[in-house]
């Protein structure tokens, strides 16, 4: 997916460098350089072109980023660098993005990618019972004693906890729909466990409106401004 340009004047006002009537006119007295070069008048740039202002590099401000990700099997949700499979370097983007939340290396499908701080915050608040909804395909059969007792609540031996009650729909022999308001660590697959089952694919497909709807395996969207609206009402509740 190709950056995003923007005006020269409008990027150098934003960096708080000077305004935009004022950065034209050092524009086209030659003080400005991107990637070396003499700047022109109208000229666009993206957050990865090198811009120097009067001989000193300027660091854009960078721009509110919210990417709604389809996340194949074998990427680790983590900046660290250390890990060889994390989400950042896979992603690759301009601006640096963090995961919000976890979705287990094993497992696939949506997640969030965003530099807003307050908006991971807001997100990852589980006291606000905010929906996310799986597809998951197990080793056995699903009969009507797993899918009460799954949606029941299920005691977690290893992290001594009952999972809150949630929606759980059987899909066809092996699958099953699953909506949680929380999210503790590997809680479908431990909740399977539980119940004498175990998970052969896991794959997110909703995080409160947001939706893999049109994101090929492996690829990536920016949210769009009706998504974003209804996302800020149902965070506010």
């Amino acid at each position: 997916m190709a950056e995003e340009e923007i005006r020269l004047n409008k990027y150098l006002s934003e960096a708080g460098i000077c305004s935009r009537r004022e950065a034209d006119r050092c524009i086209e007295a030659g003080k400005v350089l991107v990637n070396g070069k003499v700047a022109g008048m109208g000229q666009k740039v993206k957050m990865s072109d090198c811009v120097e202002y009067c001989g000193r590099e300027v660091i854009g401000k960078p721009k509110d980023v919210l990417l709604l990700f389809n996340k194949p099997v074998g990427i680790v949700c983590t900046a660290e660098k250390r890990e060889k499979h994390n989400v950042v370097d896979y992603i690759d983007y301009s601006t640096r993005l963090y995961p919000v939340g976890r979705l287990d290396k094993n497992s696939r499908g949506l997640l969030l990618m965003t530099n807003q701080g307050d908006l991971v915050n807001q997100i990852m608040r589980s006291r606000y019972h905010h929906e996310k909804e799986y597809i998951v395909r197990v080793d056995r059969p699903i009969d009507a004693v797993f899918v009460e007792r799954m949606a029941a609540g299920v005691y977690l031996s290893e992290l001594k906890v009952t999972t809150r009650p949630c929606k759980v729909e059987k899909l066809s022999k092996f699958t099953f729909r699953i909506i949680l308001t929380q999210g503790l660590n590997r809680q479908i697959r431990r909740m399977c466990m539980e119940c004498g089952y175990h998970v052969r694919d896991l794959e997110r497909v909703r995080i409160m409106n947001l939706t893999l709807d049109g994101i090929a395996e492996g690829q990536y969207r920016p949210i769009t401004a009706a998504e974003f609206a209804e996302l800020q009402k149902l965070l506010r509740g």
